[in-house]
């Protein structure tokens, strides 16, 4: 999944999580290509064009990035504020999508600017339709964006 035009941006660190999400991607037919990172580090590489990914323009950038909160090396909090603290990728949406229903968490991922909040369900029928649920968002996002 190393798409350098990549429309969704996954950083997820559990392996199991990624291709459960890839796989709920398929079952609700969002096609778009996704660039998976497993730590925070890589994401901000990712989406700065730096570090692997310096040969990639800024122009380039995900439209939507999908968000585990706790990831190893940078954690989804840090990788938020800094996505949303820039003004080249401060309008990316951003959906945290974690096992982590703490309300501090919660509140603390909307002050930064988190777009939406989302608790991974263990049961694969509700994380299928949770992913059903990010392709509205994600057709919201594009039909608002062409208008």
């Amino acid at each position: 999944m190393l798409d350098q035009r990549a429309d969704i941006l996954l950083v997820e660190d559990n392996p199991d999580d990624v291709e459960l999400m890839l796989h709920a991607f398929k079952t609700a037919n969002l096609a778009n290509p996704v660039h998976v990172a497993r730590d925070g580090v890589e994401a901000l590489e990712f989406v700065f064009c730096t570090g692997p990914h310096a040969g990639r323009s800024i122009q380039d950038r995900p439209k939507l990035v999908l968000l585990d909160l706790k990831l190893p090396r940078l954690d989804g909090h840090e990788v938020l504020k800094r996505i949303k603290g820039d003004p080249r990728t401060s309008a990316i949406p951003v959906v945290m999508l974690t096992s982590s229903a703490e309300e501090r968490d919660v509140m603390r991922t909307y002050e930064v600017g988190a777009n939406s909040y989302i608790v991974k369900p263990v049961d694969f029928e509700q994380f299928t339709e949770s992913v059903r649920d990010i392709g509205k968002y994600w057709l919201e996002i594009n039909h608002t964006q062409s208008s």
